[in-house]
Formats: C-alpha cells, structure tokens, sequence
C-alpha cells in the first residue's frame, strides 16, 4: 500500500470528527476508560486496602491488570476473525463492565483481583481493537489523527484519573468510581451497532494461538520482577523475561496460528523495525513514574506539583502530536520517524545533565522543559509509525494483525520501561540524586538506539519501493 498517494487529500480533525464521529467515540471512549482505570486504581487501592484489608497483595493489582492487558491485546486478531468488529467490542467492553462490578462489591482483596483480571483483558482487547478499527474503517489520510486520538486518550487519563481518584477515595465511597467505570463501559457498548461494523468476521473456526501462552509468560515475568524491591531475583526475572521474549519470537516464527503478522519474520518487511521503534518509545514512558518522586525529593515539590511535573511528558506527546501528526510531505514524514526517538534521547539526557540536589525554581522548570522536549519526540514520531504499521500490506488479515500487534508491542514496551526504571532507581539508592541520573542516562541510551531501528525501518520499506 502507498501511503503517499492516498494522502493526496490531507486528513483533518474536522473530517474524523463528523464522518467518523461514532466510530471515534467508540475508540476514544475505550481507550480513556482504559487509561482512567489504570490512574484512577492507582489513586484509590491505598484507600482500598485500607478497608477491605490484602496490603500483601497490594502491588498484584497492577501486575495481573498488565498480565492481562498483554494477554487481551494478543486476542484481538482472533475476536475479529471470529465474531467480528461489533461483538468483539462487547466482549471487550462487558469483560471490562463485570470486572468493574466485581471490584466495587469486593468484600476482600482475592476477589478485587478477580475483577481486576477481567478488567485487564478487557482493557487489552480495547486497546488492541482501538488500532484496529484504525486501519479497517479509516481512510488512510487519517490514520495519523487516529494515532492522535489513542494517544491523547491515555493521556487524559494520565492528567484526569488521579484527580478522579482522588475525590473518591477523599469525600465519597472508592466503590462509585469502580461503578462509574462500569457505567461508562455499558455506555461506550451502546453505542457500538452503529459505528463499529458487525458483519465483518472472516473464519468463525479460528482458534487462539498457543504463543499467547509464552507472550503471558514473558509478561508475568517482568511484572513480578517491577514490584521486587532489590538484588539478584529481579535481574533474574528480567533474564527470564528476555529469554522467554526470544522463545515466543521463535515459536511464532514457525506457528501456524500467530498473534503477530508473519511480515515480521519476511527478509525485507519493515514491520519488525516499526514495532521495535515503537517498542523504544513506549519503554522511555517508564521515566514518567518517578518523575514526582524525583520532584519531592530532589526540588522538594509539594505534592501537587510534583504530579503536574510527572506529566510533563505526557503533555509534550499529546500537545506537539496534534500538529505534527498532520504532517503528509514524504520527507518529512521519514524525518519525523527518524529523529523522533533521538529527540526524546536529548530530552531524558538533559534532564540528567540538570537534575541537582534541592534545586531552586528556575532549575526545576528546566527539569519540567526536558521532559516536556523528550516528549515530543515521541509526538514527532509515534502517529507516523503507527501509520506506516498499517501500511505494510494490503491483505487485510495480516493488517489487522500487524495493526492489533501495535497495542502488544507498547503494552511489553511499557512493562519492560517500568521494571528496568525500578532497577536503575534501585541501583542507584540510596542516593536520589544517583537513581536520577542513572535512571535518565540509561533511558537516552535505550532511546538513541531507536534511531538506528527507525532508519533500518525506512530503508526497508524503500528497498520494498523499488522491488
């Protein structure tokens, strides 16, 4: 598929909002409460806990979400096939609604986590079908603008869902905000007949893939090696997760039933550098959690603006992607992918050049400015990726694949960033000011490397021109 040709006529946010208004609200809708439930939870579990009691099974509540976000992304390709794009989104969003109810009624903290399993492979069925829906009803022009609207989804969450957590935790039940979430589910559901095609399933016998089994392992992994506070069994697990993540990539090289598209593995494709590009982007986002510790600690913010700095990032990619994803001359499209991920090397490297032991304001909005830099360079980069993901082919079961599989590589891409910062942070303990540093230093590494992965992902695709 040409991109190029078919951007003749340049895609705008008034067209995505008025002839793809419903399915747009359906994807924007899914992925927010998606990202307000991560943020939200987070904000209400120490309220939680402290009610309904299970503080040794605190940090399971996220790592089992994550396992099964993973797990539900890796299932979209399979729904679609079978039941369609319609009766996937309600399988998505009444697994998400039941888990909801399940935590706002739990009595302890096992049943909570039940709830919270379901609410993660609902969450990764969203998020997978949200790209999906992207390249199968979208014209090609705005594949960028749908990019922007996943990401700027979870970035609402980002800024709003502590806040919402927050009042309800302080002056109402946190059981409301898990009946709001499911509310909103079966709202977003209602919806879905019209906008979301129904009739487009294509092989009602498909079966699931026996590598989700090796992808929910390499998961598990690193989620359980994030919430280890110290030494070897962190690394180990982290080894682990490495070795099991070349075990899948070798298993599904040779399945017959994959979760991925078999472009990864064809000599030539560019699909593999475009999701380890983007694999790169998403792994810097794990910077973003420390970034309020670091605040109090280092420049000793209040909390309240050390969460604001904590989304700095967060705001450079959703307010910089609103114009570059509207971008449609070819060079610089390529010029975008390319220097995007060394944009965000320079913003996490300055940070670390800056960061100072109790430093004075004008230091600190310093700090606030590189982070802001290192995000926009994943604005610059992730709407044209996700684009060119889409474009790798026009057999549409192996772009539905390829465009579903963007949702599993950020997932493992944002899992790794966690658990790696945790490491650096660790390491670098018990200085602050040290786990600041190593922890920026190494990420801008990490993320430089994304420049070579993107160049080979453009000279793929241009060798693939001239064939």
């Amino acid at each position: 598929m040409n991109m190029t040709s078919s951007q003749v006529k340049q895609g705008t946010w008034k067209e995505l909002g008025s002839s793809y208004l419903g399915v747009s609200s359906v994807i924007g809708g899914g992925i927010l409460i998606v990202a307000l439930n991560i943020y939200v939870v987070a904000s209400l579990l120490p309220t939680t806990v402290a009610e309904i009691g299970g503080a040794e099974l605190y940090a399971w509540s996220t790592s089992l979400y994550v396992v099964m976000m993973v797990i539900g992304s890796t299932m979209v390709s399979l729904f679609l096939t079978r039941s369609g794009g319609a009766r996937a989104y309600w399988i998505a969003l009444g697994a998400f609604a039941i888990g909801s109810v399940i935590c706002g009624l739990a009595p302890v903290m096992p049943v909570l986590l039940v709830g919270r399993v379901l609410q993660g492979f609902g969450g990764g069925l969203l998020h997978g079908l949200a790209f999906a829906m992207v390249r199968r009803v979208l014209p090609e022009r705005l594949w960028p603008r749908g990019m922007v609207l996943i990401s700027g989804m979870f970035a609402a969450g980002n800024f709003i869902g502590p806040a919402i957590g927050g009042v309800f935790a302080q002056f109402a039940s946190w059981r409301y905000a898990f009946a709001l979430m499911a509310v909103a589910a079966v709202a977003i559901a209602l919806g879905v007949r019209r906008a979301v095609p129904g009739a487009d399933r294509t092989d009602a016998s498909a079966s699931v893939p026996a590598t989700s089994l090796l992808i929910a392992a390499v998961t598990a992994a690193i989620s359980v090696a994030g919430i280890m506070r110290h030494g070897w069994p962190m690394i180990g697990l982290l080894v682990a997760a490495f070795v099991l993540l070349a075990a899948f990539l070798g298993a599904e090289r040779r399945a017959k039933v994959r979760i991925l598209s078999k472009l990864v593995f064809v000599r030539g494709n560019p699909l593999k550098w475009l999701y380890l590009t983007t694999a790169i982007l998403a792994f810097a986002i794990g910077t973003e959690a420390f970034l309020p510790l670091f605040g109090q600690q280092l420049g000793g913010m209040t909390p309240v603006v050390a969460g604001f700095f904590g989304a700095t990032l967060a705001l450079g990619w959703t307010l910089v992607q609103l114009f570059t994803s509207a971008a449609q001359r070819p060079l610089t499209i390529r010029l975008f992918r390319l220097f995007g991920p060394l944009v965000l090397a320079v913003g996490l490297a300055l940070f670390a050049i800056l960061v100072r032991q109790d430093a004075p304001v004008w230091l600190m909005i310093l700090w606030a400015a590189s982070m802001f830099l290192a995000g926009s360079g994943i604005a610059i980069a992730m709407p044209h990726l996700g684009a060119a993901t889409m474009a790798v082919t026009d057999d549409p079961d192996e772009a539905t694949k390829a465009s579903a599989g963007i949702a599993t590589v950020l997932n493992i891409g944002n899992a790794f960033g966690a658990a790696f910062a945790g490491v650096l942070v660790n390491l670098g303990a018990p200085s602050m000011l040290n786990s600041a540093r190593y922890l920026m230093f190494a990420f801008a590494v990490v993320c430089a490397f994304g420049t070579l992965t993107a160049a080979l992902s453009l000279r793929t695709a241009a060798d693939r021109a001239v064939q």
